[in-house]
């Protein structure tokens, strides 16, 4: 899964459970990294393929079950 991917099924996860909708800030990163928050917690995604440490990762620093993806 890429990282466009990977913002797309967190948009979908958050409208269908009632979440605020993440938000996605190339300018917070160096090199190809960006930051996605949803509410007041926020996580940093890299470019291209996400490996599934990678997302684990990303969805525990959210607060997100491995089934938001």
């Amino acid at each position: 899964m890429n990282r466009e991917q990977f913002i797309r099924a967190l948009r979908s996860y958050c409208k269908a459970n009632g979440l605020e909708p993440p938000r996605f800030d190339p300018r917070h990163g160096k090199g190809g990294h960006g930051r996605i928050v949803i509410g007041d917690k926020f996580s940093t995604i890299p470019s291209g393929e996400l490996k599934t440490g990678t997302l684990d990762a990303i969805l525990k620093q959210l607060g997100l079950p491995k089934s938001a993806v």
